[in-house]
This record gives structure tokens, sequence and C-alpha cells, in this order.
């Protein structure tokens, strides 16, 4: 990731100064209504195309002390304003008003609160009041009505197959420029204080249309710059665009299973990914730390096991999945390599982390740009299992827990990085997804991994039986609400957009022995046989030691002497890409790529179905 240029975020430039093109900050006199006045400057700190998150900062520029401040604006239509903190909504069309909370009314002479806000469309306020007088501080017909002038001389500084780099010219305002918007056609693609961006998520060998537009505090936006035609680079991107088949690769497959990166590759699995998620990074003392030195960066490998069929030597700097990685990527340049950090036995972490947000996001970017390998990753997947909820262990860090650490991870990453998260399908009442913000994060992420795998197992020894990764309820089902589509409509409620969710599915079954129904709801005495663990096994398995008799809820099961199983097959796998299309999802993840036969049926079936 250190060779792409990132986007910077943060809080926008004050009303006095303007920002150049070679970067440089130029003090501009103030307004003089504004010498001594109450003030407000709104801006975005954070804005995804679909979504923002805005800060508003109340200074009294008064000699005496303000009790209580109110801020009133409007937004264009297509775009309105959802959570708030620090501060009281009310909303009126498109007009909102912000009053203060009962501890932030007092503000001193001098001095400053701030408020917060997260918002969904592309738009921007207008005609911002503060106690009723503009937030520039003017009053009256000396309100800020002038646009800032036109960005100039927009240009490319570089592209791939997926992305392009943009900078131009500074723009110009009476009171000060305070952000760009860029725009591709006529969607906002991307919005900051700098003088330059890189776009990403393009497909390749596509021309695409830029322009760029200034802001100032008072909402006033310029006329757009010149518009600019690039055409990205040939690739090799398997699919339309949008439809993602990201597949997890366990770390630890490499010791007993035998599973390296180079099979990947020679499954043709590779070809029919766009992203790879590698498992796991450790989460300890609050910070991102290695999980296994040893698979991750160190062993040596054959010119056999080698992608390339080049072998390691002692010397070079690199060496491990990450090196096999790396060369997996420049085989297929469409890839997209994340690192997930966490993972059910390695969430324990989180808690800590969620103390000091910002200080755990640094660790993480310090580690996934490490010098050594930052090239490989393309931005970091969280799989907190659970924020605020029982897992492994339980966690009692609270609701917004989890919104705070990907807030703080995407002012980390910026927008030129993937910052993703694989969360829980809990679709009950007041289940594990009531218990966090995963609504209010939906802003921070790329796209959410809902685990919808592991709801029914072997842990309940004695059963029901019943499939582990049930697509939609069915009669019988021992927990209402345990069924993929449950928890797919409970996150679409919460204000997630349907292409940011993908559907989980299992390359492995689990089951029970000591069985005597056929039919899913029968008794059991204990987990069936597994070759790594009881309970659990590969699909590659179980196709030909207990084939599927039936299917369930959109899942197969199979019965096979006193085993049960239940697992996904490419034939269930093309009703689960159905639903994923007739629902508008961004896509399909899997756990894991070992449990894929060698010629990779279930990824063929999961690329197949998407189309």
């Amino acid at each position: 990731m250190s060779t792409r240029a990132t986007r910077r975020r943060g809080g926008a430039l004050a009303a006095a100064a303007v920002l150049t093109a070679g970067g440089t900050l130029i003090a501009l006199p103030p307004p003089a209504t504004a010498a001594a006045a109450v003030t407000a400057t709104c801006t975005k700190t954070a804005d995804w195309g679909s979504g923002f998150e805005g800060k508003c900062t109340v200074k009294n520029g008064t000699a005496t002390a303000l009790n209580g401040w109110k801020v009133e604006f409007t937004l264009p239509a297509g775009t309105s304003v959802g959570s708030t903190w620090d501060a009281t909504k009310t909303v009126s069309g498109n007009s909102y008003t912000f009053t203060n909370v009962g501890w932030n009314g007092a503000v001193g002479a001098g001095a400053s609160v701030s408020f917060g806000f997260g918002g969904t469309g592309p738009g921007w306020i207008s005609g911002c009041k503060v106690n009723g007088a503009s937030c520039d501080g003017s009053t009256g017909p000396g309100d800020d009505t002038q646009a800032p002038t036109a960005p100039g001389n927009l240009r490319s500084t570089g592209k791939t197959a997926t992305s392009v780099s943009l900078a131009w010219n500074a723009a110009t305002d009476n009171t000060g420029v305070t952000g760009y918007d860029v725009y591709q056609g006529g969607t906002k693609v991307d919005s900051g204080t700098a003088t330059s961006v890189t776009v990403s998520g393009l497909s390749p060998k596509t021309a695409y249309t830029f322009t760029v537009k200034a802001r100032d505090a008072a909402g006033n936006q310029s006329p757009a710059s010149n518009a600019l035609s690039v055409t990205t680079d040939a690739g090799d991107t398997p699919g339309p665009a949008g439809q993602k088949v990201i597949g997890y690769f366990a770390q630890w497959g490499v010791y007993q299973r035998g599973y390296h990166v180079k099979n990947i590759d020679t499954s043709g699995s590779a070809a029919k990914l766009t992203h790879i998620n590698y498992a796991f990074g450790n989460v300890q003392g609050g910070k991102c730390t290695i999980g296994d030195s040893y698979a991750d960066y160190d062993r040596a490998y054959s010119a056999a096991e080698s992608v390339d069929g080049v072998a390691d030597t002692w010397d070079q700097p690199l060496r491990g999945s990450f090196n096999q990685l790396r060369k997996l990527k420049k085989k297929h340049p469409h890839l997209k390599v994340l690192w997930s950090f966490g993972g059910w036995t390695w969430s324990g972490g989180f808690g800590q982390a969620a103390q000091n947000p910002a200080a755990f996001a640094q660790s993480c970017l310090d580690l996934v740009e490490d010098p050594r390998w930052a090239d490989v990753f393309d931005g970091i997947d969280i799989d907190w299992e659970y924020p605020n909820a029982c897992g492994l262990t339980c966690d009692t860090s609270g609701p917004a827990a989890f919104r705070n650490v990907m807030q703080a991870l995407r002012a980390k990453f910026g927008s030129g990085n993937l910052v993703t998260a694989a969360i829980t399908a809990d679709g009950t009442s007041g289940g594990k997804i009531d218990a966090a913000d995963y609504g209010g994060a939906a802003q921070y992420v790329d796209w959410y991994l809902p685990m919808t795998y592991d709801f029914f197992g072997a842990w309940d020894k004695t059963g029901p039986t019943a499939p582990h990764s049930p697509l939609t309820s069915y009669p019988g089902i021992p927990i209402e609400g345990f069924h993929s589509d449950a928890a797919i409509q409970k996150l679409k409620s919460k204000g997630i957009p349907a292409s940011k969710l993908l559907l989980g599915v299992g390359f492995y079954g689990r089951g029970w022995t000591g069985v005597t129904q056929a039919a899913p709801g029968g008794s059991a005495t204990g987990p069936a046989p597994g070759t790594y663990e009881a309970g659990i096994e590969d699909y590659k398995v179980l196709k030909t030691r207990c084939p599927a008799t039936g299917t369930v809820a959109g899942t197969a099961y199979a019965k096979c002497g006193d085993q049960w199983w239940s697992y996904d097959t490419p034939a269930t796998l093309g009703g689960k890409t159905a639903y994923v299309k007739q629902q508008g999802l961004g896509g399909s993840f899997f756990w894991e790529l070992s449990g894929d036969t060698t010629g990779g049926e279930l990824i063929t079936a999961l690329r197949n179905g998407l189309g």
C-alpha cells in the first residue's frame, strides 16, 4: 500500500487560510464582520461517496461567555443526517437544527465546542447559521454567498487497471477554501482537503471522466474544473464489477493441511477470486500484532512449492506466505489482498483496542504497511467476535465501540486502502447484531462480511441436527433468526446498503454422530469424527465420504451410517448466488480456501453463479 498515494483525511482548512497547489497554507485576513462574533465551521471529516461524517465547531469569538448555541443548515435532496453526537438534532424537511446538550452549552470567551454527525448521500450543507447569524460571522446582506473559483489544470498523475491518480491547482475564495469534491461523471467519489487523490475500485480498460469542485465554510460550491477523461490500463478482472468473490486463506494451512499460496493458483481459484483475506493477525495489548511469524514471512519455500517456481534463498528480505502472495498478485494483477485481524481465538484484544481506537488503528497501519510487505496488502479486515457481546469471551466495551474502532481505522488507512469487517450473523431480536452500532459504522467500511454459517453444530452434542448455513428459515429450525436471510434483512434495516453486504458460505460441513433420523431435527450423541477436529470436515472429503441425500433451507444435508452432516454443494451455491443477485448484495465470501477440491468445484460455482 505504501506504493500508492494515500488520501489524507482530517479537519478542513480554517476560514482564514487557503491551500496552494504546492500544499502551502497562506494566511488570509478574516472578514471584518467576524472579528467579534460566534462562528461555526462545518467540514466533512470523512466521505465515502454514499456516506460521510461531518463535524461542526462552534467558536465564541466574543468577549463574553456564551450560554447555549444553535447551528442550522439545509441539505440537498438525496442527502440526510442520521446519527448525531454531542448535540440534539431536529429535522424539518431538508432543514436541520442542532442545539447543545446539557454539558456543552456554556462556551467561554474565545473557547470552542464541537459536535459530529453521520450522513448518507453525496451532498453537503448550505445556508449555515449559528444562533441565527451566518456561520462565518457575517450578518444580513453581508452573508457569504460568493463561491470559490473553479480548481484549475485537473490532470492525471498515474493510473493502473483499477485506479486513477489525479491532481489539480488550488481554488481561491473570499473567505477560504475548505475542501474539494471529486466527481466521476455525475457521482461524487471522494472529498477532502488535499489537491490530489487516487480513485480506486475502477474497471480495467475503461474510460472515466473526472471533474473537481471546491467548497467554502458557508457551503458555497465552485464551478467544475476542466473535465478530464482517463482510460484505465488492461487487467484480468474476473466477472462484472461489484460481484466480489472473497476467500479466506488460513495461515496455519501451511502446516498439517499442506495448503500453500501456490494451491490458490493451481486449483484455478486465483483467476476466480477478487480478494483474498489473509487470516489472521493477532490483537494484543490494544495493538495489531503478528500472528505466526514463521508462516507469515519466514518459512523458506522450495522451487516446487513456490508460485513462480523459484526457490527462496536464506538471505532474501521476505519469505513465507507474504512473499508467495506477492508472487501470486504479480501473476494475477486483479487480485487484492487484505490482512484480517482477530478471529474467534484472537478477538480478546479488541476490548482494550476500543479504549484507544486511534492508537490501535495506528498500530495496524504501521504493521500492514511495514516496508517489508506493504505492497502485498491492499487493506485491513477486522474479525471481532463479538463487539459488546459474548464469543470466546464476553466483551463489555459498549455499543459504540465497534463504530469508534472502524472510524479510527478509516481515518488512518484513508480512502486509498480497503477497510472491511467480518461480523456476526445473529438475526434474532436483541441478538448480537443489535449489540453493536453496525449501522453507524457502515460509513467507514467498504463492505461487511456477515458470517452466515456456523448457526448450528455439534457443540450442541445431542442435537437437534440442523444445517449450519441455512439460507432461509424452515419448519423446525432450532432458533428462529439463525439463518442467512434474517441476518441480511436485519443489517439492511440498520441502514446498511445491500451493496456493502456479502453472503458468507462455508467450504466445509458440520456433523453429528449417533443419529438415526435422516431428516433434520434428529437427536445425536456427539460430534462426528473429522480429519482435524471433531464435528467439522472439508467439503472435498464429505462429497465422497458422505454424499448429500437432501436439501433444507437452501443447504445440503447427508445421512451416512449414524453420521449426519450439512454442507454446501455446487448446486446449493447456485441457489445462494441467485439470492445474492436478487438482494443486490456485493457478492459472496467463504471460509476457507483449503476446503475446496483440487479443481476448485465450489469457487467455480460461486464465480459462475455471480456472473
